[in-house]
């Protein structure tokens, strides 16, 4: 059996996004009089939606108990609407590799835990509009990542079975998400997790060059 599609995580694995985060997590710390964090720190906060970033953000900055939290997200919701391009730019690599499996067949989909309108908006303003087949970010239409919903709904919506897929990302959420799914996980690492935390959740490969993704994709299971 061949692979016939790669479902792809945002931040961290397709676009280095991290400064668009801390610009508005950062204005919004800000407001609350609480302490900013670092573009290291950031890389840690990140990858589970932006409830559990709030949650992170909040008890970092010194509200331990999250008291401000619906504050917080009306915020940060508000200044990532205006910065969620912010410095955005894609990783070394990545542009070159998709073109490559779109040249082979391949089926691409992106799966975020970022709101959907916010990830329409990165992949549109970043990539070449006919990239990708299928683009979905959080919204209500089913649990986010490491629920294997999203990415089991992807690839219907593309008609390929879930063992077909390659799904791909760069933390341990992802890595669950694509175990659970039960599609081949590929964890990479130019994103903001290291191989430990990767192979630890469940990555069947990791890989350091994005070149590397059309190998895996193109050899028989």
């Amino acid at each position: 059996m061949s692979y016939r599609a790669c479902i792809f995580d945002l931040d961290g694995t397709l676009c280095d996004s991290v400064e668009s985060i801390a610009w508005s997590g950062n204005r919004m710390l800000s407001d609350l009089g609480l302490r900013q964090a670092t573009l290291e720190e950031y890389k840690a906060f990140v990858g589970d939606g932006v409830d559990v970033l709030m949650r992170r953000l909040l008890r970092f900055g010194g509200d331990e108990e999250c008291a401000r939290f619906e504050e917080a997200k009306k915020l940060y919701t508000k200044y990532f609407h205006e910065g969620c391009l912010y410095h955005v730019k894609p990783y070394p690599g990545i542009p070159e590799v998709l073109k490559r499996l779109k040249g082979e067949g391949a089926k691409l989909a992106v799966l975020s835990n970022k709101p959907h309108e916010n990830t329409v908006k990165v992949i549109e303003k970043t990539f070449a509009l006919d990239t990708f087949d299928l683009v979905q970010g959080q919204s209500d239409l089913f649990p986010r990542k490491p629920a294997p919903d999203g990415a089991l709904y992807l690839a219907e919506r593309l008609g390929v079975l879930p063992e077909e897929c390659l799904y791909v990302g760069d933390t341990g959420t992802d890595m669950k998400t694509g175990r659970a799914a039960n599609m081949y996980t590929v964890g990479v690492l130019w994103g903001f997790r290291d191989r430990e935390e990767l192979e630890r959740d469940g990555a069947d490969q990791v890989i350091a060059q994005a070149g590397e993704l059309a190998d895996i994709y193109g050899r028989e299971k």
